[in-house]
């Protein structure tokens, strides 16, 4: 596993500049996310699940989420469903209508409403259904195709590699692993251990995802699973920094600083234009809530303005919020130097 470092990362023909990933987030990997995202150095960014059946019938909610800058590329673009001739109608669309580089499969998802669907994490159960989904998109499509799986449904039923050599088989150009089962949701520990057994059962490239909370945990993942990729995702979340500080750990063994509440709040409030650009504003305000107090999470003083955001109504009242909170603890911290 040692040769990791001289090979390139490359999902078919695309590749990666690093090897540091952006995780398909469901109600958050949009344009606005993943853009800024990017620009913070992820060398891959997954968009957030889309369904196929919102694509095959041209649902307007769900032609708006196949919508990609070209900034953000090198890009992958996950779809979810379980019925494999609507899946494949669906992969071809984004083969031949979008942007993408790359089409994901989401066979991870452990939400009830997806798994009723017979698709996300109910297709663990069975590496044949894999295969036969996998295949079939392979063979409709151009683009490479990658699997988003969970190591397994619950302890007793733990397919990982099975699953993985299944994806292999049928022609998938990489999967990426949350070390999780279905039944663990986002709770307890990630098994590393199944990560590397699996990166071991396949010869294509794997990117591991779960308990990547510091650049030091990426670099740990890299190093002891010998995966291709490190995906990050909720540590992103209003922590864009979290991906370039991993970059640059990775790139130079060395820790960069976090930035300040006012660099904090420049780039939340370029989040938000974005996502209003993307969305308009009735609606930016109100997905801006959860991802401004993200942004200030860790902030000394944060709770207040934290409770005042949640009932914002306007773009001028959340963006007069945010910089009157920032100005006012950059000034503190201005005052406290200035006195020692």
């Amino acid at each position: 596993m040692n040769d990791r470092k001289e090979r390139p990362f490359k999902i078919g023909d695309i590749t990666m500049d690093n090897r540091v990933v952006l995780a398909p987030m469901a109600g958050i990997c949009n344009s606005a996310f993943r853009l800024t995202v990017k620009e913070f150095g992820a060398g891959l960014v997954y968009a957030e699940m889309i369904s196929d059946k919102g694509i095959v019938y041209k649902n307007d909610k769900t032609m708006s989420m196949l919508h990609i800058d070209g900034r953000e590329n090198p890009l992958s673009l996950q779809i979810f469903g379980g019925d494999k001739d609507t899946f494949v109608e669906a992969a071809k669309y984004v083969d031949k209508h979008t942007t993408a580089d790359i089409i994901d499969i989401n066979m991870g998802c452990p939400v009830n409403k997806i798994i009723r669907c017979e698709a996300g994490a109910k297709l663990l159960l069975s590496p044949e259904k894999i295969y036969d989904m996998v295949k079939a998109v392979v063979d409709n499509v151009d683009k490479p195709v990658s699997v988003k799986i969970r190591i397994g449904w619950d302890e007793e039923h733990i397919f990982a590699v099975e699953n993985a050599q299944a994806v292999e088989r049928a022609g998938g150009a990489a999967v990426a692993v949350h070390g999780r089962t279905r039944v663990q949701m986002y709770e307890g520990k990630a098994n590393w251990a199944v990560i590397r057994q699996m990166k071991e059962g396949v010869s294509i490239p794997v990117i591991g995802n779960g308990d990547v909370e510091t650049p030091q945990d990426a670099k740990r993942m890299l190093d002891q699973t010998g995966v291709d990729g490190v995906m990050i995702g909720r540590a992103a979340l209003g922590n864009p920094w979290m991906i370039y500080r991993t970059v640059k750990y990775l790139e130079t063994g060395k820790l960069v600083g976090e930035p300040d509440v006012r660099e904090k709040i420049d780039v939340c409030l370029l989040h938000f234009e974005r996502l209003m650009k993307l969305k308009g504003e009735h609606v930016a305000v109100r997905e801006m809530r959860k991802h401004a107090s993200w942004y200030l999470k860790g902030v000394r003083g944060n709770a207040k303005v934290r409770n005042h955001i949640n009932v914002m109504e306007t773009a001028d009242d959340l963006i007069n919020l945010l910089n009157d909170f920032a100005d006012e603890m950059m000034e503190r911290e201005r005052v406290a130097v200035s006195t020692i």
